[in-house]
Protein backbone atom coordinates (compact mmCIF):
# COMPACT_ATOMS: atom_id res chain seq x y z
CA UNK A 1 0.00 0.00 0.00
CA UNK A 2 1.77 2.94 -0.85
CA UNK A 3 -0.60 5.64 0.60
CA UNK A 4 -1.56 4.87 4.45
CA UNK A 5 -4.56 4.68 5.67
CA UNK A 6 -6.22 7.53 7.42
CA UNK A 7 -7.96 7.44 10.77
CA UNK A 8 -10.75 9.35 10.90
CA UNK A 9 -9.37 10.90 14.06
CA UNK A 10 -6.54 12.27 11.32
CA UNK A 11 -8.74 13.57 8.95
CA UNK A 12 -8.14 17.59 7.70
CA UNK A 13 -11.20 19.42 7.24
CA UNK A 14 -11.33 19.57 3.62
CA UNK A 15 -10.87 15.47 4.39
CA UNK A 16 -13.93 15.19 6.76
CA UNK A 17 -17.02 15.76 4.95
CA UNK A 18 -15.71 13.57 2.14
CA UNK A 19 -15.27 10.75 4.20
CA UNK A 20 -18.59 11.28 5.77
CA UNK A 21 -20.56 11.06 2.27
CA UNK A 22 -18.29 8.14 1.28
CA UNK A 23 -18.79 6.21 4.61
CA UNK A 24 -22.49 6.77 4.04
CA UNK A 25 -22.85 6.09 0.50
CA UNK A 26 -20.99 2.83 1.36
CA UNK A 27 -23.07 1.82 4.02
CA UNK A 28 -26.07 1.85 1.59
CA UNK A 29 -24.35 0.50 -1.73
CA UNK A 30 -21.01 -1.44 -1.05
CA UNK A 31 -21.88 -3.21 1.64
CA UNK A 32 -21.07 -7.14 0.38
CA UNK A 33 -17.02 -6.39 1.26
CA UNK A 34 -14.52 -4.96 3.65
CA UNK A 35 -14.15 -1.50 3.32
CA UNK A 36 -13.73 0.31 6.71
CA UNK A 37 -10.56 -0.95 9.08
CA UNK A 38 -11.26 -1.38 12.30
CA UNK A 39 -10.19 2.06 13.55
CA UNK A 40 -12.57 3.27 11.54
CA UNK A 41 -10.29 4.23 8.16
CA UNK A 42 -11.29 3.67 4.66
CA UNK A 43 -9.74 0.87 2.69
CA UNK A 44 -9.63 0.39 -1.05
CA UNK A 45 -10.43 3.27 -3.85
CA UNK A 46 -12.07 5.37 -1.20
CA UNK A 47 -8.27 5.58 0.72
CA UNK A 48 -6.68 7.60 -2.18
CA UNK A 49 -9.50 9.48 -2.94
CA UNK A 50 -9.34 10.76 0.73
CA UNK A 51 -5.83 11.65 0.12
CA UNK A 52 -6.51 14.18 -3.05
CA UNK A 53 -10.15 15.32 -1.66
CA UNK A 54 -10.82 17.41 -4.36
CA UNK A 55 -10.18 14.80 -7.02
CA UNK A 56 -11.27 12.19 -5.08
CA UNK A 57 -14.93 13.92 -4.54
CA UNK A 58 -15.32 14.21 -8.26
CA UNK A 59 -14.87 10.70 -8.44
CA UNK A 60 -16.80 9.86 -5.76
CA UNK A 61 -19.92 12.00 -7.27
CA UNK A 62 -19.81 10.32 -10.80
CA UNK A 63 -19.89 7.04 -8.68
CA UNK A 64 -23.10 8.15 -7.18
CA UNK A 65 -24.53 9.41 -10.02
CA UNK A 66 -23.78 5.95 -11.73
CA UNK A 67 -25.27 4.51 -8.89
CA UNK A 68 -28.32 6.38 -8.71
CA UNK A 69 -29.48 6.82 -12.40
CA UNK A 70 -28.69 3.13 -13.31
CA UNK A 71 -31.24 1.55 -15.45
CA UNK A 72 -29.19 -1.35 -16.36
CA UNK A 73 -29.70 -4.41 -14.54
CA UNK A 74 -27.30 -5.03 -11.75
CA UNK A 75 -26.41 -8.48 -13.21
CA UNK A 76 -25.64 -6.83 -16.16
CA UNK A 77 -23.48 -3.72 -14.50
CA UNK A 78 -21.20 -6.45 -12.38
CA UNK A 79 -20.57 -8.49 -15.58
CA UNK A 80 -19.52 -5.01 -16.57
CA UNK A 81 -17.69 -4.50 -13.81
CA UNK A 82 -15.99 -7.80 -13.18
CA UNK A 83 -14.65 -7.81 -17.13
CA UNK A 84 -13.19 -4.17 -16.50
CA UNK A 85 -11.41 -5.22 -13.26
CA UNK A 86 -9.97 -8.54 -15.02
CA UNK A 87 -8.48 -6.63 -18.06
CA UNK A 88 -6.97 -4.43 -15.57
CA UNK A 89 -6.01 -7.63 -13.01
CA UNK A 90 -7.18 -4.98 -10.50
CA UNK A 91 -7.35 -7.59 -7.31
CA UNK A 92 -9.30 -5.00 -5.10
CA UNK A 93 -11.90 -4.66 -7.59
CA UNK A 94 -12.44 -7.86 -8.16
CA UNK A 95 -12.56 -9.19 -4.55
CA UNK A 96 -15.09 -6.36 -3.98
CA UNK A 97 -17.29 -7.22 -7.17
CA UNK A 98 -17.22 -11.04 -7.02
CA UNK A 99 -18.32 -10.52 -3.09
CA UNK A 100 -21.45 -8.41 -4.62
CA UNK A 101 -22.42 -10.89 -7.63
CA UNK A 102 -21.72 -13.89 -5.15
CA UNK A 103 -24.47 -12.02 -2.95
CA UNK A 104 -26.73 -11.33 -6.17
CA UNK A 105 -26.77 -15.22 -7.01
CA UNK A 106 -24.09 -15.20 -9.74
CA UNK A 107 -22.54 -18.94 -10.23
CA UNK A 108 -18.73 -19.91 -9.43
CA UNK A 109 -18.12 -21.03 -12.59
CA UNK A 110 -19.11 -17.85 -14.12
CA UNK A 111 -17.51 -15.88 -11.61
CA UNK A 112 -14.19 -17.65 -12.26
CA UNK A 113 -14.40 -17.44 -16.48
CA UNK A 114 -14.88 -13.81 -15.80
CA UNK A 115 -12.15 -13.24 -13.54
CA UNK A 116 -9.87 -15.25 -15.73
CA UNK A 117 -10.73 -12.18 -18.25
CA UNK A 118 -12.96 -14.78 -20.47
CA UNK A 119 -16.33 -14.75 -21.35
CA UNK A 120 -18.42 -17.25 -20.09
CA UNK A 121 -20.63 -19.41 -22.20
CA UNK A 122 -23.76 -19.21 -20.18
CA UNK A 123 -24.28 -15.61 -20.57
CA UNK A 124 -27.95 -14.04 -21.06
CA UNK A 125 -28.32 -12.31 -24.58
CA UNK A 126 -28.01 -8.65 -23.07
CA UNK A 127 -25.30 -10.25 -20.50
CA UNK A 128 -23.15 -11.15 -23.87
CA UNK A 129 -23.78 -7.33 -25.65
CA UNK A 130 -22.63 -6.08 -22.28
CA UNK A 131 -19.66 -7.95 -21.61
CA UNK A 132 -18.75 -7.98 -25.20
CA UNK A 133 -18.81 -3.98 -24.94
CA UNK A 134 -17.06 -3.96 -21.60
CA UNK A 135 -13.96 -6.38 -23.19
CA UNK A 136 -13.50 -4.63 -26.57
CA UNK A 137 -13.50 -0.74 -24.30
CA UNK A 138 -11.00 -2.24 -21.85
CA UNK A 139 -8.37 -3.11 -24.84
CA UNK A 140 -8.82 0.53 -25.79
CA UNK A 141 -9.36 2.12 -29.45
CA UNK A 142 -12.96 2.94 -31.03
CA UNK A 143 -16.05 0.76 -29.65
CA UNK A 144 -16.17 -1.47 -33.05
CA UNK A 145 -19.56 -0.21 -34.75
CA UNK A 146 -21.19 -3.74 -34.60
CA UNK A 147 -20.84 -3.91 -30.90
CA UNK A 148 -21.73 -0.27 -30.45
CA UNK A 149 -24.85 -0.79 -32.84
CA UNK A 150 -26.34 -4.14 -30.83
CA UNK A 151 -25.57 -1.91 -27.52
CA UNK A 152 -28.15 0.66 -28.84
CA UNK A 153 -30.67 -1.63 -29.63
CA UNK A 154 -30.52 -4.13 -26.69
CA UNK A 155 -30.02 -1.44 -24.15
CA UNK A 156 -31.07 1.43 -25.92
CA UNK A 157 -28.88 4.53 -26.06
CA UNK A 158 -29.06 5.87 -22.40
CA UNK A 159 -28.59 2.66 -21.43
CA UNK A 160 -25.55 2.10 -23.52
CA UNK A 161 -24.19 5.28 -22.62
CA UNK A 162 -24.89 3.96 -18.78
CA UNK A 163 -22.42 1.26 -19.99
CA UNK A 164 -19.65 3.11 -21.38
CA UNK A 165 -19.72 5.44 -18.92
CA UNK A 166 -19.30 2.60 -16.48
CA UNK A 167 -16.31 1.29 -17.95
CA UNK A 168 -14.89 4.35 -18.18
CA UNK A 169 -15.69 4.62 -14.05
CA UNK A 170 -14.09 1.12 -13.54
CA UNK A 171 -11.10 1.61 -15.45
CA UNK A 172 -10.58 4.85 -13.58
CA UNK A 173 -11.30 3.12 -10.37
CA UNK A 174 -8.82 -0.49 -11.52
CA UNK A 175 -5.83 1.88 -12.59
CA UNK A 176 -5.88 3.85 -9.16
CA UNK A 177 -6.08 0.38 -7.05
CA UNK A 178 -3.28 -0.90 -9.13
CA UNK A 179 -1.01 2.69 -9.19
CA UNK A 180 -1.16 2.48 -5.31
CA UNK A 181 -0.58 -1.08 -5.02
CA UNK A 182 -4.38 -1.21 -2.51
CA UNK A 183 -4.40 -4.23 -0.98
CA UNK A 184 -7.19 -7.03 -0.85
CA UNK A 185 -8.41 -7.65 2.94
CA UNK A 186 -9.11 -11.40 4.04
CA UNK A 187 -11.93 -12.89 2.87
CA UNK A 188 -14.70 -13.08 5.79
Amino acid sequence: MRLPLIPPSQLTDEQKPLYEAMRQGIASNFNAFKVIDEQGALMGPWNPWLHSPRIGKAIWDLTLALTAEATVPDRVRQIVILAVGARFDAAYEIYAHVAVAEKEGMSAERLATLTADLKPADLAADESVAFDLAYALARGGVLPEPVYALAVKTFGQAGTNELIFLVGLYAMVSVTLNGFNVPVPERE
